[in-house]
């Protein structure tokens, strides 16, 4: 019998082990992991631009971390870094896969928007297909080569539940924290349908999409606006 296509071939999985493991992520990442899972959330520079971002799960006691396939090394890298002498293991964890559908009655939905459909983890099947353009024609970005080196409030990490104003410390809080309570969030990441020239940051040629950094004053007119984003420039344009 045919194995389902739901598995997205461009995400790893790590785990995190060890003593006091959901403290030290907390203290860390940008949405709160102590509650309930999975959340999105980034890890940020001390300034608030986006390192990396990823989903974060629960397994018992150790924490799943849903990323960017390419990403993973430099991502354990980085976290190590953090670990210092805390008897905390970062691994990847090949027994594992990243998965997606539409119509599935497993998983659960994708934190940042329901209408990404449901996620989950179990082992690999076949690869799915159209989470790509699904994904982009929501407005929603994702990866190093769409959110890297931006503020995270101008990847739409507030709309898209990527961060928390009301946990504890994490890496980059002081700056995203003040450009939260100003208002502050003159640029965003938006979708676009054709082409925008020197202003892209990447394109997807085979679904006619590309990903633009716009300043919220002078959005494209090809710009991709679903409900979530028009609400967020409606709150810029007011402050």
């Amino acid at each position: 019998m045919r194995m389902a296509a739901t598995t997205l071939a461009d995400r790893a999985v790590l785990r995190l082990s060890g003593e006091d493991v959901l403290g030290f992520v907390n203290g860390l990442v940008t949405q709160e992991v102590g509650g309930e899972l999975p959340v999105w959330a980034g890890l940020l520079t001390p300034q608030g631009k986006c390192l990396f971002d990823f989903m974060v799960w629960g397994d018992g006691d150790d924490l799943l971390v849903d990323c960017e396939a390419v990403a993973a090394d430099d991502l354990i890298k980085r976290l190590a870094m953090y670990r210092l002498r805390r008897p905390i293991r970062i691994e990847g964890d090949s027994g594992l896969a990243v998965h997606w559908s539409l119509d599935a009655d497993n998983g659960v939905p994708d934190p940042r928007l329901p209408e990404l459909g449901r996620r989950w983890l179990g082992s690999a099947s076949e690869p799915a297909n159209g989470w790509l353009e699904h994904r982009l024609r929501l407005g929603v970005c994702e990866g190093r080569a769409e959110l890297g080196d931006l503020l995270w409030l101008e990847c739409n990490a507030a709309e898209l539940n990527g961060v928390s104003f009301t946990k504890g410390c994490f890496i980059g809080q002081e700056n995203t924290a003040r450009m939260n309570w100003r208002s502050k969030v003159n640029r965003r990441l938006v979708v676009v349908e054709g082409d925008e020239g020197d202003r892209v940051r990447i394109a997807y040629p085979e679904v006619g999409l590309m990903i633009v950094h716009a300043r919220t004053d002078a959005m494209p007119n090809n710009a991709i606006a679903p409900d979530w984003l028009k609400t967020a420039l409606a709150q810029s344009n007011i402050a």
